[in-house]
């Protein structure tokens, strides 16, 4: 199952650090608003409960009666800005109208006590406005009456203020913003830093010639978190698991093999003894079974070993590998003779690279060996040795016109015991061996099919 990756680590902690971030300055901002509309209803209520005192002053009782004292430069005063207009009205009793704006609304129907201001929320003309209301008495103890006054201020001046304070509030606040998310991302790349120079060494580990056969070096963090130290100690146990695994494997591998030679090259020289030996037909049939058996198992056993010595450490050193090719093409060309089949070389000249010449001689032979093999008599098998992307990669291969592979099963040619036919005498380890020695050298295999038929099949590995 292919596992899709997920959101990154740094993108996460970028999400949960700037988020709340965002949220905070947001609920900063409604409240800077709250407290300003807050600041400035105190000041219009404070203005108001001033001016209702002031106003019930200007009204003195005369007998059964009222004189309002309330110069008509006082009343301009207080309706001179049409945006902040200050309007009163006086009743008496309360709700009957005297004098002022009359359009002034009750207040709630609350209880409201003589000689306390009472404050509350109106409108008028559809304009928000707060209404300072002051009950008095006035009149004789006998004839004892109530006067009411009432002054209303507009709120638009207070919503005007609370609005140029967060204007003036959020450019700063911004800014500060912004240098936090700074801030934030910086210190999240540099707290992440421990891991990409953990990922890198992991990288350089594994891009290493040898890495695919090889135990990867421990790794090494001079200074990271804890958090970090315990994720590096935690693979480093791994990969001594695995290198020891592989160990084992390796030993297991090469003893078996080397355990299975001897007895196999005894029953083969047996077995052909007794062919020589014996004159019946029947007998010789069997025995002739038995030597095959015998032989396809020594086959498998040599190149266990050989599987065996290219996942081993081995020193690469300067070769012209268009020389081994030319040579090792020539050791083979008695066994094609007699098999019907035309091998031949093309290519450079000389080609310089740098890799282990027994294990890429040991890789022709089996490129060479699978193609005399399943080519058929009279395919023409051909060793080629050529650049690709000139003075970066060298290319070794060997292409036959025989009956091919289909391209479907292209991928498995160097998997591990799959054979492209029922053919006998090929055990399906010899292409395996190829990938194995490409690895070892920094490269990788190459398998094509060939116009109109037949098959191509080698490795490419660094120029040298």
């Amino acid at each position: 199952m292919r596992h899709v990756p997920g959101v990154s680590l740094q993108r996460k902690l970028l999400l949960w650090l700037l988020l709340p971030q965002l949220v905070l300055w947001l609920s900063g901002g409604f409240l800077a608003w709250r407290i300003a509309l807050q600041n400035g209803e105190k000041g219009i209520d404070q203005t108001l409960t001033q001016s209702v005192r002031a106003l019930a002053r200007q009204i003195k009782p005369i007998g059964d009666g009222l004189l309002v004292d309330f110069p008509k430069a006082a009343q301009d005063i207080l309706e001179q800005d049409p945006a902040d207009r200050i309007t009163y009205m006086v009743s008496s009793p309360p709700g009957r109208f005297l004098l002022g704006n009359a359009q002034l609304p009750p207040p709630p129907p609350v209880e409201v006590r003589v000689g306390d201001p009472y404050l509350y929320h109106a409108r008028v003309d559809d304009r928000a406005v707060r209404v300072a209301l002051l009950d008095v008495d006035y009149g004789t103890p006998q004839t004892r009456q109530t006067l009411r006054v009432q002054v209303a201020q507009s709120l638009t001046v207070r919503e005007r203020i609370a609005q140029e304070l967060l204007e003036q509030m959020v450019f700063p606040m911004g800014l500060m913003g912004l240098a936090l998310s700074a801030v934030v991302y910086a210190g999240v790349l540099r707290g992440l830093q421990p891991l990409k120079r953990l990922e890198a060494q992991i990288e350089r580990a594994g891009a290493r010639p040898q890495a695919g056969t090889t135990p990867l070096p421990p790794i090494e963090l001079t200074s990271a978190p804890q958090e970090v130290h315990s994720l590096a100690s935690t693979i480093n146990r791994l990969l001594e698991t695995v290198a020891r695994g592989q160990q084992k494997e390796k030993r297991f591998l090469n003893d078996a093999a080397h355990q299975l030679r001897t007895p196999l090259a005894g029953l083969i020289g047996q077995t052909e003894l007794a062919l020589h030996e014996s004159h019946e037909p029947a007998v010789q049939e069997r025995l002739q079974k038995v030597l095959s058996a015998a032989q396809r198992s020594a086959h498998l056993v040599h190149q266990l070993l050989q599987l065996a010595r290219s996942e081993s450490t081995v020193d690469m050193q300067s070769l012209d590998l268009a020389a081994l090719a030319r040579e090792v093409a020539r050791e083979w060309a008695a066994r094609a003779l007699t098999l019907g089949m035309d091998l031949g070389y093309e290519g450079e000249d000389s080609l310089p690279v740098q890799g282990h010449p027994l294990l890429l001689r040991e890789a022709l032979n089996n490129l060479i060996d699978n193609a005399l093999h399943y080519a058929g008599p009279g395919a023409t098998v051909t060793v080629r040795v050529g650049h690709e992307e000139p003075g970066r990669w060298a290319l070794l291969v060997v292409e036959d016109d025989g009956p091919g592979v289909p391209a479907e099963h292209l991928a498995d040619l160097f998997a591990r015991f799959w054979r492209g036919s029922d053919k006998a005498g090929g055990c399906g380890l010899g292409l395996s061996i190829v990938e194995e020695i490409a690895l070892r050298h920094g490269g990788r295999t190459v398998a094509e099919g060939v116009v109109p038929k037949g098959l191509r099949v080698g490795m490419r590995v660094p120029a040298g």
